[in-house]
């Protein structure tokens, strides 16, 4: 893979077409108000277009809640068919419901096999409801340990649910940072993202990438000016190896993720891994 003209690895992106926008079922306005921006379709070329304009490459995310909402998701096959159609841009990640068992196993091996998908993700504890550390849920990650695929977990508040009336039932215990923490310390050869800054479970967040090598934070999801001052602080030291760039488009427009980030004290140095080398190393790029 030719990297000399990318710049940075958005590590988290969720696709904007009208087949994934259907699978977000009732979040799809709740999530509208929640931020205050109504999803609209983009097309693949369309975002594809996006992160070429910014020399970027972006890790393409998936979802599968169907136990819980019923919902029917988007297929990964769309994801697979973009990634082959724009490899210069598009990294292809799985969306899974890990309730099903045998047949979310199957869906992993399938996917690895015919799109050569680099990870799981983005898996929702609080929407899934589902703790990472769940035993009878190991047989999936042992798949994803087998195959060496990174597995990313949104930990933190979940916009899936809030200001709603019980928060359309996802408990916020779920995405607490120390469930996915026991998980990585029984599966030592699987890299897991914990997606976004883990807000207001911060401190756990950066006590598990700090303590495991295999743990990993994405920096999506939160305006970089809203970031705890101890996140700024860590990433731009004791966990600096271990920190990705990612935007969890739609939700933080790349500009201005990029703009904000930029007013942050980050040694240049740092800045280039969380950018893009720290990402080219998890995802084995080069």
């Amino acid at each position: 893979m030719d990297l000399s003209n990318i710049e940075a690895v958005d590590i988290h992106t969720h696709p904007q077409t009208e087949e994934f926008l259907a699978a977000m079922g009732a979040r799809r306005s709740q999530m509208g108000e929640h931020f205050d921006s109504e999803r609209r379709p983009v097309s693949f070329g369309e975002q594809a277009d996006l992160y070429r304009s910014h020399r970027m490459m972006a890790v393409l995310c998936n979802s599968d809640d169907e136990t819980i909402s019923g919902v029917p998701p988007a297929p990964n096959d769309l994801i697979g068919a973009a990634a082959a159609e724009h490899p210069d841009v598009f990294i292809p990640f799985a969306g899974i419901d890990p309730w099903k068992g045998g047949a979310a196993i199957a869906e992993i091996r399938r996917c690895h096999a015919e799109f050569g998908i680099k990870g799981i993700g983005e898996l929702n504890p609080a929407r899934q409801k589902f703790y990472p550390n769940d035993e009878s849920l190991y047989p999936v990650w042992e798949v994803c340990q087998e195959l060496g695929l990174v597995v990313m977990f949104h930990m933190g508040f979940p916009g899936a649910g809030a200001g709603r009336p019980g928060g359309m039932g996802f408990k916020l215990d779920h995405v607490r940072p120390l469930h996915l923490d026991s998980m990585a310390a029984d599966f030592p050869a699987l890299n897991v993202i914990s997606a976004h800054p883990g807000w207001p479970f911060h401190h756990e967040n950066l006590a598990a990438c700090w303590h495991k090598s295999n743990f990993w934070i994405d920096l999506s999801g939160f305006a970089p000016k809203y970031w705890p001052s101890e996140v700024v602080h860590y990433a731009n030291s004791l966990i600096q190896d271990r920190v990705l760039f990612g935007t969890d488009w739609p939700v933080i427009p790349v500009d201005r993720w990029l703009e904000e980030f930029a007013t942050l004290d980050f040694k240049p140095a740092v800045q280039r891994k969380i950018m893009l080398e720290n990402a080219v190393g998890l995802l084995q790029l080069s």
